[in-house]
């Protein structure tokens, strides 16, 4: 058994490579949902299409025990890749600068690896492949298209280069924040430049907005709470010497509790509204909440940490990353739905594998496939712990 693993993930680690050659966005994964579904194929998995790209597999549906899900998720992301890998992206402006690829891999060679023991399976196990998880709230469509139905519990799993390589969090609750986005349209008097008393200057109050904003997170929360609010856009005007109408300014929130966000966004709408009135200008607010928290069960979680440290080892726990950590997941979708938990497992072996998710120069560490194909296989009750090292 351990040899056949073995040829498996290294085949997995191949085919990983393949992918990130030919990334496609999201909700426009067909390529690559073909590719899934041509090797459950070869594998003898059923599977049936899912919101389009999405691919759902089964293995030993007639088990009596525990039905477990396991998720990848497909999409790549709008980003020029300077990694300079042999196998780096084919397409312009589109990269896996996110392990996408990795995961997609890794859950194909678990699925590789429990059709050669599916009729030693305790429970029926679903492979969600799943697209949109950039922003597209993919996982929400899988859920509505029947994802899981069935299923008692789900798990995923994201690669962290801020953790070092053999550690892992997986936390009762909170792991990743939930997040949204907004935008304050300043609409104002513009003019020439040389007359600013005769303007009322959208810009002027732009400016004084940011330094408010950066004010709720100190002054308008608990020093206990997990926020941050970022400006990440600010464009007003054209002409070197004109006053502009118009300002724009547009960024992101992100909170440890789904509840909290609400929050934070009314204070931006007042401090938006606020601020553009002593400048003599008017503030249109917008938020768009995206992703709620990642929220893990604790009885799920609890298994998903003996897997970790039957595979990992007795030091697998990283104590130094904060949790949550502030980036998002629509995996929090699933876990509203069915109990289940989500780990964030360490990439950086010091082989240049810290490049941070979402950088150009990110490449998922294929070292991962091994450990993490054994943490699944555990998870559903076929332990490859004898086989590990």
């Amino acid at each position: 058994m351990p040899s056949i693993w073995t040829d498996i993930a290294t085949q997995a680690t191949d085919f990983r490579r393949r992918l990130h050659q030919a990334p496609e966005l999201t909700w426009q994964e067909h390529a690559t949902a073909g590719v899934i579904r041509t090797e459950l194929d070869h594998l003898g998995i059923p599977w049936r299409a899912c919101v389009g790209t999405g691919t759902v597999a089964h293995l030993a549906s007639e088990a009596t025990g525990r039905h477990i899900a396991l998720r990848a998720d497909i999409d790549a992301l709008p980003i020029d890749e300077i990694s300079g890998k042999d196998w780096s992206s084919g397409t312009p402006g589109i990269m896996h600068a996110c392990g996408h690829d990795g995961h997609t891999a890794t859950l194909l060679a678990v699925a590789r690896w429990l059709k050669t023991c599916e009729d030693q399976l305790p429970g029926p196990v679903t492979l969600l492949f799943q697209p949109a998880e950039e922003g597209g709230h993919g996982a929400r469509e899988m859920i509505r298209d029947g994802a899981l139905e069935g299923v008692d519990w789900v798990f995923g799993w994201h690669n962290w280069p801020a953790i070092p390589f053999g550690q892992a969090v997986c936390p009762d609750g909170p792991v990743m924040g939930a997040n949204g986005t907004f935008e304050i349209r300043l609409t104002g008097s513009g003019g020439h430049a040389s007359q600013p008393e005769a303007c009322r200057d959208p810009l002027l109050a732009g400016s004084a907005l940011v330094q408010s904003i950066q004010q709720i997170v100190s002054r308008r929360l608990a020093p206990q709470t997990a926020a941050v609010v970022s400006v990440t856009t600010f464009e007003a005007g054209g002409a070197i010497t004109a006053i502009p109408d118009t300002a724009r300014l547009a960024g992101s929130v992100r909170v440890e509790r789904t509840d909290q966000r609400d929050a934070v966004a009314q204070h931006l709408d007042q401090i938006a509204r606020d601020t553009a009135a002593a400048y003599g200008v008017e503030a249109r607010f917008t938020f768009t909440p995206r992703y709620h928290a990642t929220v893990n069960h604790p009885e799920a979680a609890a298994h998903y940490r003996g897997a970790l440290a039957r595979v990992l080892g007795v030091d697998w726990r990283d104590t130094s990353l904060p949790v949550p950590i502030m980036a998002s997941e629509d995996f929090s979708y699933y876990l509203r739905e069915v109990p289940g938990a989500f780990a964030l497992i360490g990439a950086d072996d010091g082989e240049g594998h810290h490049w941070p998710c979402h950088s150009p120069r990110y490449d998922f560490n294929d070292r991962l496939i091994d450990p993490v194909g054994r943490i699944f296989s555990d998870l559903v009750g076929m332990s490859m712990e004898s086989s590990a090292g």
